[in-house]
């Protein structure tokens, strides 16, 4: 595997090094009277396409980045080359993700969804837990026009099938109503082709809520590739070297080793990091799920007589009822649809997770 850009020093570094040690790692939330995931789809839960969380794709620069960068894995070659404007960066991809969920949240409720969405803007931002300031409309603008600047080359599969392409992470992006101070109400946005087929084929992942109260770009991509690789098992290791490349840096490996000590630290302090627990020893980063979980080769074990819900499913619970032991309500499910007669259910993931949303919002877990 090698991955080819221009500096050698690793842009992350100097955001990391400025932080404070008396710091949360976590932004505050920022619109706490808000689901952060009641969008224009009501229950769409935050979805990420897989070839994405798997190369490394999105700069992680707090600052203008224009290398071009080539990434080569097991046969897949991927190359990014930004505009005018930069790289898209790892909080643009904000906006893929809102795309993602939506797109999703249709399927579920039956819809065949098109490659263009149209949005509101203010749903966008709060969703993702960005300021709704003229600030936060201005750099939604600027994040739009890096998504579709960045121009990919790749031979990756999307939907099972493998051709070289080349496009923008989104074809088009259009703002179609404005207040009268400038800010932007309504927006289309129409994916890439690669990007959409990744979501029509359901190669798409959920995400925990914390994913966008995470302040460095570095546990982003850290977070994506556990969520990857770990998913629903009890565990997962990576060598530095090969965390590294994944990432996309190329920086000097101790200055690399340096920040992955740093976030291990700031995990143990403050057990931040969303859905797993991060270690590292003798250069191992050990990736360890915060659940203890049911399972048995990443499948759920059938508890009783009961609908088959898959561990995505258990995931996407887990979301819309933080805090509490999905497990345990998934007993009570069972236990419900038992003694209502074992109805047959049209969505039993579906029904499952409206079970686990309602007893959230009966009695939410702080």
């Amino acid at each position: 595997m090698t991955i080819e850009s221009s500096p050698s020093l690793f842009d992350i570094a100097p955001s990391l090094a400025m932080e404070g040690e008396d710091r949360t790692p976590l932004l505050p939330v920022r619109h706490p009277n808000q689901d952060l995931f009641i969008c224009d789809v009501l229950d769409a839960i935050p979805k990420d396409d897989m070839a994405s969380m798997e190369h490394p794709v999105f700069s992680l620069s707090t600052k203008p980045d224009n290398r071009m960068r080539r990434y080569e894995h097991n046969g897949n070659i991927i190359e990014i080359i930004p505009s005018g404007k930069g790289l898209a960066t790892i909080h643009d991809k904000d906006i893929l993700i809102y795309c993602i969920s939506q797109l999703v949240a249709k399927m579920n409720h039956g819809e065949q969804p098109g490659r263009t969405l149209r949005l509101q803007a203010y749903d966008m931002l709060v969703a993702t837990n960005r300021q709704t300031s003229g600030a936060g409309y201005r750099l939604l603008t600027d994040a739009l026009t890096r998504l579709r600047g960045t121009t990919v080359r790749t031979n990756i599969q999307t939907g099972g099938i493998e051709e070289t392409r080349i496009f923008g992470l989104i074809e088009e992006a259009r703002i179609t109503r404005k207040t009268f101070d400038g800010r932007m109400l309504d927006l289309e946005i129409t994916l890439s082709d690669w990007v959409y087929r990744s979501v029509i084929s359901k190669n798409v992942l959920t995400l925990h809520r914390d994913y966008f109260r995470l302040r460095k770009p570095f546990e982003r991509r850290m977070y994506e590739l556990a969520r990857k690789h770990c998913g629903m098992k009890d565990e997962w290791k990576i060598g530095l070297e090969l965390l590294q490349k994944k990432c996309g840096s190329n920086s000097p490996l101790r200055v690399f080793r340096s920040l992955v000590k740093k976030v291990c630290a700031h995990d143990t302090s403050h057990a931040h990091f969303p859905d797993y627990a991060i270690t590292m020893t003798d250069d191992i980063i050990l990736f360890r799920n915060r659940l203890s979980l049911k399972t048995t080769a990443d499948v759920i074990v059938p508890v009783r007589d009961a609908p088959y819900i898959d561990p995505e499913t258990m995931h996407d619970a887990k979301t819309v009822a933080p805090g509490y032991d999905i497990y345990a309500l998934h007993d009570e499910w069972v236990s419900w649809w038992h003694d209502m007669g074992k109805p047959e259910l049209k969505s039993p993931a579906g029904a499952f997770i409206g079970f686990c949303k309602k007893r959230h919002e009966r009695s939410p877990i702080r």
